[in-house]
C-alpha cells in the first residue's frame, strides 16, 4: 500500500518537508539505472518556479539549491532510491503566530485557506506558511519531475512538455495567438534531438511575463498582478499543457487511464478548480456521428485528447487546468509574501507532474506484454 505522500506506481516519488522546516525533498524509488541526471538541469526547472522573479511575486528569497543525498554517481542514476533536498533559507515563521492563536480560539483567520481543516482533521497544524499544505512544497515534484523527464526521454527523445498560460483574470489568449504559440514551437524543436532543445526552445512561454505568450496580454496581466499585489487582491487563471510526441499505447484500459493520472496528477497541484482535456465540455453539446467523425478539427488536437480508452493514440495531449484566486488577499496578502496569482508559478509544477505520469507509463508499458 502506498502513503498519501507518495505519487506513481513504478517510478514512485515520495515527497517530505514544510515550507518552513529546515528542508524539503524527495525520494524516488524505480529510477532505472543509467539515467543521465545533470544538476544543472535539474536547478534550472527549479529556478522556473522560484519565488521572486517578478515584481508580483513572492518576495521570499529562495535560490532553492538542489542536494542529491543519494542514487546518483558521477551524473548518473544507480537505479537505487534517489534522495534530493532544497534547504529553506528564508523562513519567517513568527508572521504566523497570529493564525496559531486564533486557530487556537476555533477561529477562521485565514479564509480560502485549510488551516483549520488541518488541524480539525490531525489535531495539529503546522501554519508557519501553510505547512506541508504550502505551494512550496512543489519543489519536490519539480526535482522528481526533472529525473522524470530525463528518464521518459531515453525511452522516447521526441517527447515534450510545454505548458503556459492561456488566461490570467479574465485576460485570455485567442485562437491565433494560440495557433502561433505552438507554430513558434514547433519551427524551434523541428528535427532537434532531446539534447539540443534547451530551455528557451523548450518552454517558449517562459520569455513572456506571467508566461502568456502574447506581447500585448502579457503586458496588461503584467501592470494588473502588479496593481494586484498593492490593493491586496488576486486572481485566477488556466494553464494549458501540451504533451507532444506521445508514443502509442500509454495507458491502462481500466484503473490507471492515462488521463485518469494526468487528472490526478493537475488536481493534485493546489488551487486546482477544473480540468479539460480535449474537448472537454464542449463535447456536451456536439452531436455524435460529427464528434466521432474522422476529420480533426487541427492538425495539433483531436477532440479526445490524444487518448480513446484510457490509451494513448500518439496524438498530442492538450489539458487545460483551471486555478481559483489565490487565498491569501487584502491586508493578510499585503503584509505578506505571497503570488496574486498561482498559475505562472505552477506552470513548472504542471509540467513536472505530468513528466511523471509519462515515465510511469512508459515503463509500465515494457510490462504490457512478452
Amino acid at each position: 500500500m502506498s502513503s498519501a505522500n507518495q505519487f506513481g506506481q513504478l517510478f514512485r516519488v515520495t515527497t517530505f518537508g514544510e515550507s518552513h522546516g529546515s528542508a524539503l525533498g524527495c525520494v524516488i524509488d524505480g529510477c532505472p539505472a543509467g539515467v543521465l541526471i545533470d544538476v544543472a538541469v535539474v536547478q534550472a526547472a527549479l529556478d522556473r518556479r522560484r519565488p521572486g522573479q517578478a515584481a508580483w511575486m513572492s518576495a521570499r528569497k529562495e535560490s532553492d539549491k538542489v542536494e542529491f543525498l543519494s542514487g546518483v554517481l558521477d551524473g548518473v542514476s544507480l537505479g537505487t532510491p534517489i534522495a534530493a533536498i532544497v534547504r529553506n533559507t528564508d523562513a519567517r515563521s513568527g508572521d504566523y503566530k497570529a493564525v496559531d492563536a486564533a486557530l487556537k480560539k476555533g477561529e477562521t483567520p485565514r479564509a480560502g485557506h485549510a488551516d483549520d481543516q488541518w488541524r480539525e482533521k490531525f489535531g495539529v497544524s503546522d501554519v508557519r506558511g501553510g505547512g506541508r499544505s504550502s505551494g512550496r512544497e512543489t519543489v519536490a515534484r519539480v526535482i522528481a519531475g526533472s529525473i522524470a523527464q530525463s528518464a521518459a526521454q531515453k525511452m522516447v527523445p521526441d517527447l515534450r512538455v510545454i505548458g503556459f498560460s492561456s488566461e490570467i483574470a479574465g485576460i485570455s489568449l485567442d485562437a491565433a495567438e494560440r495557433e502561433e504559440f505552438y507554430s513558434q514551437f514547433f519551427s524551434m524543436t523541428q528535427g532537434a534531438s532531446s539534447k539540443a532543445v534547451g530551455a528557451a526552445d523548450g518552454f517558449p512561454a517562459d520569455s513572456y511575463p506571467a508566461r502568456i505568450p502574447s506581447a500585448a496580454k502579457a503586458s496588461a496581466v503584467e501592470k494588473l498582478l502588479v496593481k494586484a499585489v498593492a490593493d491586496g487582491k488576486s486572481y485566477g487563471g488556466v494553464a494549458e499543457i501540451a504533451v507532444l510526441g506521445v508514443p502509442r499505447g500509454l495507458g491502462q484500459p481500466v484503473f490507471h487511464k492515462l488521463k485518469s493520472d494526468l487528472a490526478s496528477a493537475y488536481f493534485g497541484v493546489g488551487a486546482t478548480a477544473g480540468l479539460e482535456i480535449g474537448a472537454g465540455f464542449n463535447a456536451t453539446a456536439a452531436e455524435g456521428t460529427e464528434f466521432h467523425s474522422s476529420t480533426k478539427p487541427s492538425a495539433l488536437e483531436s477532440p479526445y485528447g490524444g487518448t480513446r480508452g484510457g490509451i494513448s493514440t500518439g496524438e498530442p495531449i492538450i489539458s487545460r487546468i483551471a486555478f481559483k484566486p489565490t487565498a491569501t488577499v487584502m491586508d493578510l496578502a499585503k503584509r505578506g509574501r505571497h503570488d496574486p496569482c498561482i498559475v505562472p508559478r505552477a506552470i513548472p509544477v504542471l509540467e513536472a507532474m505530468t513528466w511523471l505520469v509519462l515515465v510511469d507509463h512508459l515503463l509500465w508499458q515494457r510490462l504490457d506484454r512478452i
